[in-house]
Order: C-alpha cells, then structure tokens, then sequence
C-alpha cells in the first residue's frame, strides 16, 4: 500500500482581478479561467504537458459553462489527455478543489493537478421566469404554425422581464451583507474597526505591487496588468463619510469600502508529488498539509460567514496545533466586518465552549501576521478564483521566508473551507510586519 506523500505547492498564477462591468465587461468565465491556465503553462513550462486532473469552477455562471474545466482545459496549451472537472462550492471553489487534489496526491492516485477558479458578474446569465420559459419550451417542440402561436396565448408583457442572478440566500431572502451586518451587531464590530482593516488592506496590497511582489503572481490579460479595486490614496477620513450599504439605520456599519466589490478574475495553483516536481525541475515553493471544510445552521440564526471558525477549530484538533502556532494568517476578508467576527470568536469562551466545544478560548492572533501583502478588500473577489490566489500568495510566502500559514475563507450557504500550508524550511527570523 501507498504511504502518504507530501502534496507540493509549486505556485500560482493569476489574472488581475477587475471591478465587474468595467475592464473585463467583454469576458467570460472560460476566456478568464484559458487565459489564467496558460499563464500558468508558460509560468512553469507545461506545453503539451499531461496534468492527472485540472479541477475548479465558476460560482456566477451560464448554462453553457456546464463544462467549465474541460473546455478551458481544451483551450489552452496543456496536453488534450488533460481533464478537467467542473465543480463549485461558492468561494471555496478553488480552495476545495485543491484540497480534493491534495488527498489524490497524498494517496498516490494522482502525481499533479491544478486548481482553478474564475468568476465574472459582468456576464452574467440573464433568464426569463419560468412561466415565459415554459411556452419557449412548448413552442420549440409544436409541430405547426397554430400549435407555436398558441403556446403564447395569454401572454402578459410582465413574463418578459428579465431574471438577474441574485446573491441572495435562498433559504432567508437575505443578502450576503446583510446577513454580515447581523454578525456585526451580534458580535459588536464597529464601523471604526470595519474602515480601519479595509485601509490596511489597500495599504498593504499597494506596497506588494510597489516592492514587485506581484510580479510573478500575475500576468496580464486583455491589456490590463493591475488590480483595478486597489486604492493607493485610501484614507481612513475619506471612507468615513460613506453611507452604508446593506442597513440604512442607525445600526448600519458596512459600506462600500469595508465589503469586497462585485469583481471579474480567475486564478489557479500547481500541485504535485515531490517526485513530478524533481522530474521536470520545478522547485517546490510550500506544502499542502491539511484542509477542513464546514457548514453551519445560519438560517437558525448562527452567522451565515462563521462556518471557518468551525473549520478552524476541527483542523487544529486533528493536527495538535494551537492558533498561535503559524507565521502568517490569510483569511478571506469578503467583509471586514466578518474577518473581526472571525477573530472575535476564536477570543471568546462562551462561544469556543458552546459552539465549538473547547475548554478554553483558541485566542487571539498576532494582527501583525494576518493578510501581510492585502487581501480581497483591496484586490478584488472573483468568487471562485479567491481560493487559488491565496494559495499561490501564501505559497510565495512560505518559500521566502519559511514557517506555517493557516487559510481561511468564508462561503455563501453558510459554509467555511480552511487549510494550512507549510514551507519548506522553518520560520526565518524576522518575518514581515504587515504594512501600517
């Protein structure tokens, strides 16, 4: 039998992610997620290369897409022997996916895989009611003239109107900020604590592009080469004047700066056995060690955003860990509001003791470590691609300054997928303090 092998990390590579209808209005879901993959291909020399499985998916897409992976597999460089399978689970997307390539790489099924997730509102499908759908249907399948002007008898001007995709959550009619202003009030996050990690995030992620972090992170795509969200001339003054977006009371906390935008992008990651990677000469940036994935009872009422503290909690009990024990932090800030929930709760005892089942507290992080070069406030939130952008950031990480990295990201649905990353040498000395 097979022991377990190590999963590496040999990088990522992403598009820049663009505010939705603007520089990106023209592409689709596969023309992000091609470009991406090939980007990715030229990264790492993998022309007419076999990889065992590219597995990923588009959270906003059209029926057309029912084989997302595969035709952009199919559109890229990679040998056609290449499959590709299409999955989603909202914006854990990539993130899951590179967690089931892990355990097929660990047991020794598969030697390599990608990641990959895009994700585009600027094309998003538009649909009639179901009633107007049915005498299409009806109409396609009459045999005269009379039979398919009858299937639109009665017809009112009302079923035309289109049916935009919608980010609500079915189960409560809620959308995804309000259900993160109830978190906000629940847990007592200030506008104040919200505005102050959104300035830092677009603080950090400008100094990333200024010293040429990004660099080797991106490649550019239909003319752009930059994160278009990115605010160098945030200020904590300005973005304090908003109006909030989701509760217009008094209580209302979030705002247009403290929530991620409606973003277009694509991102994916390279994963392998130690030994594919020595075979072609790649050098290994970090390791995939171990993945948890969550849900809780938000329509119950628990915070549809809170299922990775869940995540979290049962990760560091399979593996011995504490909180505390990792160099660098990368959660998913979909609001700034639900990052300090987050953090809030892992500091509580009350709720470590009666929803996560702890003696004590997991506690508090060093701030320092988390998000060090921005996070998806400040570049953007393709939902699906945000997993893979992590992965290869927290990968390049690791590989310059060693240690462990804990990942964490929130999902629609009231689900949590979370991971942790090693490098491949210990912590080295002094580790980046996080922009101020």
């Amino acid at each position: 039998m097979t022991s377990v092998r190590k999963v590496a990390v040999i990088g990522g590579v992403r598009i820049p992610f663009c505010r939705s209808n603007t520089l990106y209005a023209d592409q689709s879901n596969l023309d992000m997620m091609s470009a991406t993959l090939n980007g990715l291909v030229e990264r790492y020399n993998l022309a007419g290369v076999h990889i065992d499985e590219v597995i990923g998916g588009a959270v906003v897409s059209h029926s057309r897409d029912w084989n997302l992976a595969r035709e952009a597999v199919l559109n890229t460089k990679l040998a056609p022997s290449t499959p590709g399978v299409t999955l989603q689970q909202a914006c854990g997307t990539s993130l899951q996916a590179a967690g089931i390539l892990m355990a097929k790489i660990a047991a020794g099924e598969i030697e390599c895989g990608i990641s990959v997730g895009s994700d585009t509102t600027s094309d998003a499908p538009i649909v009639f009611k179901s009633k107007f759908a049915k005498r299409l249907v009806e109409a396609q399948g009459a045999k005269t003239l009379g039979d398919r002007l009858g299937a639109f008898k009665g017809m009112s001007l009302g079923e035309l109107a289109p049916q935009p995709p919608s980010t609500g959550e079915p189960r409560t009619g809620l959308s995804m900020g309000q259900h993160t202003e109830l978190m906000a009030q629940d847990w007592g996050v200030t506008r104040a604590e919200q505005d102050q990690l959104a300035y830092e995030s677009h603080h950090k992620a400008a100094a990333a592009y200024r010293e040429g972090w990004m660099d080797d992170l991106i490649v550019p795509f239909a003319g752009v080469y930059r994160d278009n969200n990115l605010r160098e001339d945030i200020s904590l003054e300005k973005i304090a004047t908003l109006k909030t977006a989701f509760d217009k009371s008094e209580r209302g906390t979030l705002t247009a700066a403290n929530s991620t935008p409606l973003t277009d992008g694509a991102a994916c990651v390279l994963l392998a056995s130690e030994e594919w990677a020595a075979a072609r000469g790649l050098p290994v940036m970090a390791y995939l060690t171990h993945t948890q994935n969550a849900a809780v009872n938000f329509v119950a009422g628990e915070g549809l955003l809170m299922a990775p503290t869940v995540a979290v909690a049962k990760m560091l009990q399979r593996t011995g860990l504490k909180l505390q024990d990792f160099d660098f932090y990368e959660i998913h800030e979909a609001f700034a509001a639900q990052v300090i929930a987050t953090l809030k709760a892992w500091e509580d005892p009350v709720y470590c003791r009666e929803k996560l089942g702890l003696a004590a507290p997991l506690g508090s992080i060093d701030r320092s470590k988390l998000n060090v070069k921005g996070s998806s406030l400040a570049v953007g939130h393709p939902f699906a691609a945000t997993g893979a952008r992590i992965i290869g950031n927290l990968a390049k990480l690791l590989s310059v300054h060693g240690g462990r990295g804990l990942i964490s990201v929130c999902t629609a649905g009231g689900m949590g997928v979370t991971a942790i990353m090693e490098g491949t040498k210990a912590a080295q000395g002094t580790m980046p303090i996080a922009a101020e």
